[in-house]
């Protein structure tokens, strides 16, 4: 089991480009659909968790559910598949492609990469929209968010610590959470 784990970890890292959000689809699609080890709400408290902990989400994600599936052990599988292609990766442009990064193809290959990770960025929300349970509720605290960060400049930081109070907060009056 931990070789599989680490096998689809280590896939997921290195055929991703885009870092941690453009490989929640991918993420999503290996161990809720296809391998089926954990179920689709679990996968979006991983993401609510990996988002709010320091630390690249995807990462973050490999540990949860390396915890899930084997403990310390599963911890250790996942996070080392998920980080070690890119380690590898930076290792090799480090090395490699160092000396060609003023070249007008390599620039170009880059220049045409990006549209393809804005477009996995998308797919990742698109996907976490459709599996949640969206109210207007919900729905305007999402936009409100979005408004303060982009046009107030307000750090994510600040959002995340309201939210995170404002529902135990809430959560508390509605008797949902032990006193």
């Amino acid at each position: 089991m931990f070789l599989k784990m680490f096998i689809t970890f280590f896939k997921i890292g290195a055929f991703t480009i885009g870092g941690g959000y453009a490989m929640i689809p991918i993420i999503q699609e290996e161990i809720v659909n296809k391998k089926k080890w954990i179920k689709e709400d679990e996968f979006l408290d991983a993401i609510a968790i990996a988002q709010s902990s320091p630390g690249p989400i995807a990462v973050n994600t490999s540990i949860y559910v390396g915890h899930i599936l084997g403990g310390v052990k599963g911890v250790l599988v996942c996070a080392l598949g998920t980080i070690l292609p890119s380690f590898l990766i930076i290792l090799l442009i480090a090395t490699v492609f160092f000396q060609y990064r003023n070249n007008p193809i390599i620039e170009k290959v880059f220049l045409g990469v990006r549209p393809a990770v804005v477009a996995l960025i998308a797919s990742a929300v698109y996907k976490l929209m459709k599996s949640y349970n969206f109210t207007y509720a919900k729905l305007f605290i999402g936009l409100l968010t979005i408004f303060a960060i982009v046009f107030l400049s307000i750090s994510p930081i600040y959002l995340i610590l309201v939210g995170g109070i404002g529902s135990i907060i809430y959560y508390k009056r509605k008797g949902n959470i032990e006193k």
